[in-house]
């Protein structure tokens, strides 16, 4: 099959090139019978590229099990996976046949396969290395033919580092990696499944498909998304239900979007007090960048004063060892990365004056202060708490102009 009718069987939709190359990867492993891991954010539809691999594979005619390993309880996981032998355990009044027999041929999707228990982890390993298990109770080796394919939406390095995932195992699931674009990465695709949600809710509930005005869908595409598509589609279910205009416009969409005059953004970059993400409108996007470069860097110089002052004893004729100063290195680097990054990445559409381009960092903090007070007619008190510094900082940054 090519890409556009995996979209078609799929019921997928979209044209991003990211989505493209996912499916196009899928398409091509399906006649392998290599292991897969799929990473990507939580709602972003990971749970049908193993059907796309099991459908397109030889392996169609038999059995395809998808099992949420977060949902099974760590005690009775490996009896799910592996069977029991009859009193194995307390309430194992019969024997059981476990996924990996049933599914002998065929293909199990392990989802959130990051949640495993270390101990059925083990088990898992010798079942991709050899093709053997035992079930739980049992001294009899069994074999099985099964093409495995997980799906995990949590950082596994992370996992690894700490000790709750084994990295042979990681390797050995992640022969193919095949990752899922969160939908923020998508803008393109975003009125195109915004209107097929509303076509199918419309089906469902008896009722005229609503539609976006333009403004409508230009939030739509800017905002951050973070539940992906699961939430695009909970939106649009609900704004077809509730909504009696069925045309929509940017007003009535962003009361059913958290923080959606701005997106949510990264704790980074929510200014000084706030917790819900919201920026005052007076702040524009470029000024509040620059507002986290000058925390930034005013937290890596204080950090370098503080290691200078561990480094040194009272009488300060303590020698400053190799690897105290790579640790200051770092520190300077990391300083002038925060400089360096008044230079805006091109994704955040951040337009600059050609004379702002050759300003330092400290001219650009001084003309950010002088516009604030200008604008609160002096008022340094309601100037700090918009800049996000004490009072006292304020009077210290004004006397150094």
């Amino acid at each position: 099959m090519t890409v556009q009718e995996i979209k078609n069987r799929f019921r997928i939709i979209g044209n991003s090139p990211q989505l493209d190359r996912a499916i196009d990867i899928a398409r091509q492993v399906a006649a392998t019978d290599l292991s897969v891991l799929i990473t990507g954010e939580s709602g972003t539809g990971k749970e049908v590229f193993p059907q796309i691999i099991h459908q397109s594979s030889a392996r169609k005619h038999n059995h395809y099990i998808a099992v949420n390993c977060g949902a099974i309880p760590e005690g009775t996981i490996d009896s799910e996976l592996f069977g029991h032998e009859k009193g194995a355990f307390t309430g194992a009044h019969d024997s059981r046949k476990g996924y990996f027999e049933v599914a002998d041929g065929g293909t199990i999707f392990l989802d959130e396969v990051g949640e495993l228990p270390l101990t059925t982890q083990v088990r898992l390993l010798r079942v991709l290395e050899t093709g053997e298990y035992i079930r739980v109770g049992s001294s009899k080796v069994m074999k099985t033919n099964v093409r495995i394919v997980a799906a995990t939406n949590v950082n596994m390095s992370q996992l690894m580092e700490k000790g709750r995932f084994r990295e042979d195992l990681y390797y050995r699931l992640n022969t193919v990696p095949l990752i899922i674009p969160p939908l923020r990465e998508r803008k393109e695709d975003i009125p195109l499944l915004f209107r097929r949600f509303a076509s199918d809710f419309a089906d469902k509930y008896h009722m005229p498909p609503i539609k976006l005005t333009h403004d409508a869908e230009q939030m739509l595409a800017n905002y951050y998304w973070k539940g992906n598509i699961r939430q695009l589609k909970n939106v649009t279910e609900q704004i077809s239900v509730i909504e009696k205009n069925r045309e929509i416009d940017a007003k009535t969409i962003g009361s059913y979007l958290p923080d959606s005059s701005v997106g949510t953004l990264p704790a980074l970059f929510r200014p000084a007090g706030s917790t819900d993400g919201n920026i005052p409108n007076e702040l524009s996007e470029k000024e509040l960048l620059y507002k986290v470069l000058f925390e930034l860097r005013k937290d890596m110089v204080d950090l370098k004063s503080i290691v200078y002052g561990l480094m040194e004893n009272r009488d300060n004729k303590a020698p400053i060892s190799s690897g105290s100063t790579r640790i200051l290195n770092k520190i300077d680097s990391d300083i002038h990365a925060a400089e360096a990054a008044i230079q805006i990445h091109p994704a955040r559409q951040i337009e600059m004056k050609e004379e702002e381009i050759g300003q330092t960092l400290d001219e650009r903090e001084r003309e950010i202060i002088r516009m604030t007070v200008e604008k609160h007619q002096g008022n340094k008190k309601a100037a700090a708490k918009e800049l996000g510094i004490s009072e006292r900082t304020l009077f210290r940054k004004i006397k150094e102009e």
